[in-house]
């Protein structure tokens, strides 16, 4: 199997889904799959018709259960491949957190490590019951990057911060929730037709406003000399000169949906 096997990507309407698919291994993540994940962001990122992507793991067992460890010897045995890895997993980070478009991570079983981090840097996290999520590098001795923690800090606060880096324990789906981790627990039964749900409505609403409040969010998480705030009054005042906007006025006047376009 080839690392784009490992990695499917598949489109339903406005909304695109992104498999990671190593279920043997409960997806965890070699090299080739960080790299033809960004591959896959790249073309769903330039592909007008694509409004919301959806992150899941094949199998129903686990969502990403970090790097794949069997690998370590030929990925990450020396300084030089450890900065080649790490290269290619912040790639990944990257684009997530600076793309346009909504991201949904559909969470089931596993999410650990490296999985963790993708999920992170998701917009939305919704989680089935049997959701499990740790970071366990205090376990291996593998260091963990300010950008890493940052991240999950932002999302969490530095108490929880610490005890998921300091235990290295798992949290089930209720202490991932009780924290702030996911956004939903649903039951398994039920997550994939709610997190369909919750994606076409996003894929329904404007996607210049979505465009506006991520990049704003973004740049609120920034340290306050570092913020573009000027871009963020652009993209609001884009809003107001769009032909959605018009569309949006009128169809609230005309009593039915409105029919986006993202002009």
């Amino acid at each position: 199997m080839t690392a784009s096997d490992r990695i499917l990507t598949s489109i339903d309407g406005a909304v695109a889904t992104l498999t990671f698919n190593n279920p043997e291994r409960h997806n965890a993540m070699s090299f080739e799959m960080w790299h033809a994940t960004a591959d896959a962001l790249e073309k769903l990122a330039a592909d007008p018709s694509v409004r919301v992507v959806v992150f899941t793991g094949a199998g129903g067992k686990a969502f990403v259960s970090g790097a794949d460890i069997s690998k370590f010897e030929t990925e990450r045995a020396s300084a030089n491949a450890v900065a080649v890895y790490n290269a290619a997993t912040d790639r990944v980070h990257t684009a997530l957190l600076n793309y346009e478009k909504p991201t949904i991570a559909l969470i089931r079983g596993f999410c650990l490590g490296g999985g963790a981090n993708i999920a992170v840097c998701c917009d939305l996290r919704i989680a089935n019951e049997a959701a499990r999520f740790a970071v366990p590098a205090a376990k291996l001795g593998l260091g963990y990057g300010y950008s890493s923690i940052r991240r999950l800090m932002d999302l969490i606060g530095p108490q929880f911060v610490q005890e998921i880096l300091f235990t290295a324990r798992q949290f089930d789906a209720a202490d991932a929730l009780r924290i702030g981790l996911v956004n939903r627990v649903v039951p398994d039964a039920e997550i994939a037709t709610h997190v369909r749900e919750l994606a076409g409505t996003i894929a329904a609403n404007a996607p210049m406003t979505i465009r506006a409040v991520k990049r704003i969010v973004r740049e609120a998480l920034k340290d306050s000399k570092d913020r573009d705030l000027a871009a963020c009054e652009a993209l609001v005042q884009k809003c107001f000169e769009s032909v959605d906007y018009q569309e949006g006025r009128r169809a609230f006047m005309e009593k039915r949906k409105p029919i986006f376009t993202g002009k």
